[in-house]
């Protein structure tokens, strides 16, 4: 039994959810999101709220339950608000620049890195920061973590890239005895 699973999602006002051929898609103010879902799923729509409810009671449905009440709880939030990352880039030379739907790197390679910013990905460049915003959760989040990953923040110096909310634990560098 999901305690997550049980709990109605609310819609709000200008919020509607369909389901067509094993396909949710949640429609709101800022966009459309689209997400497969399994078919031991089955979804029930009310006026302003959504209830996920397994078509029979396993251990793998039991599973799924909740993950998917959170994943449509997810959709809703994207449409409504909207999900945004922010990233620090921190160290000497290293700087992003954004030049068309391209994001270009310097981060101290022999060469600089560039990396397509996908469909539904707003990104914003400022002096070192990286604001990246969608409607899609899992989205925004992998594309955040495949940024961080070209330079990940070293401990001793603290430089490279890394979430705004991170924080970074840092580590004394060699002493000098005299």
């Amino acid at each position: 039994m999901s305690r997550i699973g049980k709990q109605p999602i609310e819609l709000g006002d200008k919020v509607t959810c369909t389901v067509a051929g094993g396909v949710v898609t949640v429609k709101g103010p800022l966009g459309t999101v689209s997400r497969p879902f399994d078919s031991r799923l089955k979804l029930e729509a009310g006026d302003k709220s959504v209830t996920v409810n397994p078509v029979k009671l396993t251990l793998d449905t039991g599973a799924l339950w909740g993950t998917y009440a959170s994943h449509l709880r997810n959709m809703v939030e994207g449409v409504t608000k909207g999900f945004q990352k922010q990233m620090i880039i921190e160290g000497v030379g290293y700087k992003a620049n954004l030049v068309g739907t391209k994001l270009v790197f310097a981060l101290g390679f022999s060469h600089p890195i560039e990396l397509a910013v996908p469909e539904g990905i707003k990104v914003t460049v400022d002096k070192g920061t990286l604001t990246i915003s969608g409607i899609d959760k899992e989205l925004v989040g992998s594309f955040s973590a495949k940024i961080r990953d070209y330079k990940p923040p070293e401990p001793y110096k603290g430089k490279g890239i890394r979430y705004s909310t991170e924080t970074l634990r840092r580590k004394v560098g060699k002493k000098v005895t005299a």
